[in-house]
């Protein structure tokens, strides 16, 4: 598809996507006094400074790429908040209510697969009855109609988080002092509890799914939907067929490795690698293999969280230990007997992130989304691909499959 190269053709491609408006572009002349930019790279910029256009938006435009910004007649596309893996996120405005929402689109190989889609579809509905302050809501789950149905566009609508993932967070800012680590653990079990008492476990929780907000709430991600969105790139197992477990090799419970279907004791051992995260700035096997890792989820011990981090109080590090335990029956048996066991360190709230922690959002410039919903500290390369006519959205590379066995017999 040809690109903008005049800014005739920079404006035709923008009213053919419904984005601007003549009225507007009008309005916009005015204001620039009779220096009307040359060139569609500052027409762009201009669109942008003046809140016509995101910067995700012109470059698309600038690129010839017109097709796609209104999906399924109801979000208008914003911005792309984070890609990798198998999974893509999108900023998008609802066109009638002005309200952002987070669009979460499902990965084409399990949109291909009709078992796997209706499986989609019946837990997501199963993920939209729950409500509690500490999990993601999930709005609304709708499909973009195509004359090519092979090539329909499944997605979630979630609540939009103004914020970022605990992962990036602790990458931008380093380790959390030992009350706040624990005030944000302790709010992620309370969300564990609401999802454990309506029947669902999430089997792939890691500081990348527990998301901080601005007022310092944390919120779960893709509760009850992990087996179908994978966002670390090479860091994943998953498990659709006998003998594959899904999950983060870093943060996989050791029963995990022999048996995929797990209860609500793996998402708290998980949690426990997540508490681990935020006070040492590691993982607790940082090093290796995805395989080894979870080899040695079952049969070593990570290194004491003491011995990296000594500010660490030996009571917390005791209940860590405990949501470590290799044997489930040996962890705290519920979240909210882990929320119990966190409240002694949470007696304070810890102040909101402040904006040196947690800088304000911003549409522009270009490479920089919003918020940083469900990414890494540093996203993975984006590959655009094309869907049939639509091409505002993109794919990105598949996740690395590893055969997994169990390791039955082991020091644990």
């Amino acid at each position: 598809m040809p690109a903008a190269t005049t800014v005739e053709a920079f404006l035709d491609f923008g009213y053919r996507s419904g984005l601007l408006e003549q009225t507007a572009v009008q309005a916009l002349q005015s204001k620039l006094n009779g220096h009307a930019p040359t060139t569609p790279r500052a027409l762009a910029d201009a669109c942008i400074e003046f809140g016509l256009l995101t910067n995700f938006q012109a470059e698309k435009l600038l690129a010839g790429r017109w097709r796609g910004f209104i999906i399924a007649d109801k979000y208008r596309l914003l911005e792309r908040l984070g890609a990798g893996g198998m999974g893509a996120v999108y900023l998008c405005e609802h066109v009638h209510m002005d309200r952002r929402v987070a669009l979460k689109v499902l990965p084409v190989a399990q949109a291909e697969d009709p078992a796997c889609l209706a499986r989609f579809y019946r837990e997501a509905k199963a993920v939209a009855r729950l409500d509690h302050p500490n999990i993601v809501r999930a709005h609304d789950i709708d499909c973009e109609n195509r004359i090519d149905v092979k090539n329909k566009l499944h997605f979630l609508v979630l609540e939009y988080v103004d914020g970022c993932n605990l992962h990036a967070f602790v990458h931008r800012n380093g380790v959390l002092a030992p009350e706040r680590a624990a005030h944000y653990i302790r709010q992620a079990a309370l969300g564990l509890q609401h999802a454990h008492e309506a029947g669902l476990v999430h089997r792939d929780i890691k500081p990348g799914n527990l998301l901080l907000d601005r007022q310092g709430v944390v919120k779960i991600l893709d509760m009850g939907l992990a087996r179908f969105f994978h966002e670390d790139s090479g860091a994943y197992v998953k498990e659709f067929e006998t003998g594959y477990v899904i999950g983060t090799a870093d943060y996989l419970a050791p029963e995990q490795v022999v048996d995929s279907q797990v209860d609500i004791r793996a998402d708290i051992y998980s949690l426990g690698g997540s508490l681990y995260y935020l006070l040492t700035g590691k993982s607790p096997f940082q090093d290796g293999t995805p395989t080894q890792k979870m080899i040695w989820h079952q049969v070593r011990q990570p290194k004491p969280v003491r011995s990296l981090n000594p500010e660490v109080p030996e009571a917390l590090a005791q209940v860590l230990d405990k949501m470590l335990a290799k044997e489930p029956q040996r962890r705290h048996q519920t979240p909210a007997e882990l929320a119990e066991a966190l409240a002694p360190f949470t007696q304070t709230p810890p102040a909101p992130p402040t904006v040196e922690e947690l800088p304000l959002p911003s549409l522009a410039p270009a490479g920089r989304p919003s918020s940083q919903i469900c990414v890494a500290a540093t996203p993975p390369p984006v590959q655009d691909a094309e869907r049939g006519g639509d091409d505002s959205l993109a794919a990105s590379p598949g996740v690395e499959l590893v055969r997994t066995f169990p390791i039955r017999n082991g020091n644990r």
